[in-house]
């Protein structure tokens, strides 16, 4: 039997949907709008979502790592979902964070489903490593309290096994991973061991530096923090790669996604806080990170004006944004 007859309509009509928008775009992960008093501003987020969802993403994944998660109550969760479901308005997925230990992703996932969330994608439980058995009953415990489809996120101290992997698919609603690590001989072994129909995507940190290597072994969709601030770069990159167009791709890459990693790499959390700059720079209504995180200093905001630029001139895109 192959994986999506084993699910109820819903299940199957959401994994489906997540196909298709896997196929046919690069997957949108956006910031969260904050005031410079550090509040949550909704309608600078409205704003701001309203021009992620018009470039057409294939999903909307809303409160994720991108979107800072972590620093979110459970109030700001609520809000920031809901806004995210009523903006896409059933154009594309939604698919909302949830994470920490099982008890504690439930409630963020109850929070999700009287959101209208679609799906929930359960990022790294907090703090500990735990054994395969564990990272199993995990998801087995979330699966159970809420409706919505999953799909699961290995990355940091959580690894999955390719035998976790088959048990995982077991769980009706588990449809899917996200991959982190960037270890594809393992992935190789994670595709091989699931079910037909079990969505697989690319989740590295600037996932278009590996975009050519995850296909190779089968997961050519991939989520992109680029398209968080420059969506014209992000959309430009996915059809060069899909349409063959070779020039294109390697230009992006040594003139803008590289230089970018490269002072990524330079502080702890410029994963974000890099990202949220740049939406800045563009014009884009996102405010500041919250602490741990930290804004990149001036040196580091010159760097990256001179990366958004070049990329921007590639694309024959407009510095500033219209939101």
């Amino acid at each position: 039997m192959r994986f999506v007859e084993r699910f109820n309509a819903g299940t199957e009509g959401v994994t489906q949907r997540l196909r298709d928008g896997m196929a046919g775009g690069v997957l949108s992960f956006p910031l969260t709008s904050f005031r410079e008093d550090g509040s949550l501003d909704l309608e600078s987020y409205t704003a701001y979502l309203t021009a992620q969802v018009a470039t057409a993403p294939g999903a909307l994944f809303p409160a994720c790592g991108t979107g800072e998660f972590s620093a979110l109550d459970e109030d700001e969760y609520r809000a920031v979902v809901r806004t995210a479901v009523e903006v896409a308005d059933g154009r594309l997925p939604v698919v909302a964070g949830t994470g920490y230990g099982w008890a504690q992703a439930l409630r963020f996932a109850r929070i999700a489903e009287e959101a209208g969330a679609d799906a929930l994608l359960v990022m790294p439980h907090y703090l500990v490593a735990a054994p395969q058995d564990g990272l199993v009953e995990q998801l087995r415990r979330i699966a159970a309290g809420t409706r919505l489809p999953l799909i699961a996120y290995q990355r940091g101290q959580v690894t999955f096994t390719a035998e976790s992997v088959r048990r995982i698919a077991e769980i009706p609603t588990v449809v899917g991973l996200k991959d982190g690590h960037s270890d594809l001989d393992r992935l190789q072994r994670l595709t091989l061991a699931a079910p037909d129909g079990f969505l697989f995507f690319n989740g590295a940190a600037t996932a278009e530096i590996q975009a050519r290597a995850y296909a190779t072994v089968g997961v050519p969709a991939y989520s992109s923090a680029v398209h968080a601030f420059a969506p014209e770069i992000a959309d430009a990159f996915f059809a060069a790669l899909r349409d063959g167009e070779e020039a294109l791709a390697q230009e992006l890459l040594r003139d803008f996604y590289v230089p970018l990693v490269e002072l990524r790499d330079r502080a702890p959390g410029y994963a974000v806080s890099l990202v949220k700059a740049a939406a800045r720079l563009r014009g884009l209504p996102v405010g500041p990170v919250r602490a741990p995180l930290t804004d990149p200093g001036p040196a580091d905001l010159a760097g990256l004006e001179k990366i958004l630029d070049a990329g921007l001139d590639l694309v024959g895109a407009a510095r500033r944004r219209t939101v």
